[in-house]
C-alpha cells in the first residue's frame, strides 16, 4: 500500500510565517529596550559621578574653611590674651613714663594706617590681623581716656605691628602668580601632613611630583584650588598637596 505525501496547506504556511515574523519583531523590541536601558544606566552613572565630584569639591572647601577659621580663632585669641596680659601688667605698675602726647600720636598713626588698609582693598579689610588691630585701637583709645598711657601705647603699638604683618602677607601673595580659580586663605594656615604625601608642581595628578613629605610634617597653607592646597615647608619648599592629606595643627 502506498502512502501519499500529505499536502501542505497554504494556511499553515501563513501561520508559520506570522509566528516567525512576530518572534523576530519581539526580539528586536527586546534588544531596543535593553539598549535604551543601558543608555539610561550609563547616563545615570555619569550623572552620579558628576554629583559625587561636586560633593567632594564642596567637602574639600568646607574642610579647608574650617581649618582656616580654626587657625584664625587661635591667632585671634593668642593676640587678645597677650594684649590683655600686658595691659594688666602695665596697670599693676606705677604710672609709666610714657607721655600723653606720644600715646595719642601712636594711636592716631594706627588709626590712619587702619583707614588706609581698609580703603585699599576688600581682602585686607577682612583680614583677621586687620580686624584684630581695629579692636586693639579701640581698646587703646579707651585706655587713653583713663589716662593709662602705658597700656594705651602698648595696645596701639601692637595694632600697628599686626597691620604691618598683614601688609607683608599681602605683598607676598601679590608676588605669587595666582592661577585661575585659586583662592588665598585669609591668613597662612599652620598645617600638618596626616599621612605620607606627594607634593606636586601644580594642583592635579597630572603635575609632576616635586618631593614627598612624611607623616606629621609641619607645613603652611597659603591658598587652594579645587581639591588642592598650595603649601610651603619649613625649609621653604613649595608645591601642592591634596586636601585630604593635610589637617590643622
Amino acid at each position: 500500500m502506498k502512502w501519499s505525501k500529505p499536502a501542505f496547506h497554504p494556511l499553515c504556511f501563513v501561520i508559520a510565517s506570522v509566528v516567525v515574523v512576530s518572534g523576530c519583531a519581539w526580539t528586536a523590541q527586546e534588544r531596543a529596550g535593553q539598549t535604551a536601558s543601558s543608555q539610561q544606566l550609563q547616563e545615570a552613572l555619569t550623572k552620579q559621578t558628576t554629583t559625587n565630584q561636586e560633593l567632594e569639591g564642596k567637602l574639600a572647601r568646607l574642610q579647608l574653611f574650617l581649618i582656616e577659621k580654626d587657625a584664625q580663632g587661635k591667632e585671634l585669641n593668642k593676640k587678645i590674651e597677650e594684649a590683655i596680659l600686658e595691659v594688666v601688667r602695665t596697670k599693676a605698675k606705677l604710672r609709666s613714663v610714657e607721655s600723653k602726647a606720644e600715646t595719642a600720636s601712636t594711636l592716631a598713626e594706627g588709626e590712619i594706617a587702619l583707614k588706609a588698609l581698609k580703603s585699599n582693598g576688600v581682602g585686607l579689610a577682612k583680614d583677621a590681623a586687620v580686624l584684630q588691630a581695629e579692636e586693639l585701637l579701640k581698646a587703646s583709645a579707651l585706655e587713653l581716656k583713663k589716662e593709662n598711657y602705658g597700656g594705651a601705647l602698648y595696645l596701639a603699638t601692637q595694632a600697628k605691628i599686626l597691620m604691618k604683618q598683614s601688609q607683608e602677607r599681602s605683598k607676598s601673595l601679590e608676588k605669587t602668580t595666582m592661577m585661575a580659580g585659586e583662592a588665598p586663605f585669609a591668613i597662612p594656615l599652620p598645617l600638618r601632613v596626616i599621612s605620607p604625601s606627594k607634593v606636586r608642581e601644580g594642583p592635579g595628578l597630572d603635575f609632576s611630583v616635586l618631593f614627598t613629605l612624611p607623616e606629621d610634617a609641619a607645613i603652611v597653607g597659603y591658598s587652594y584650588k579645587s581639591l588642592w592646597v598650595r603649601v610651603r615647608t619649613e625649609d621653604n619648599r613649595g608645591g601642592w598637596v591634596y586636601y585630604s592629606l593635610v589637617g590643622g595643627r
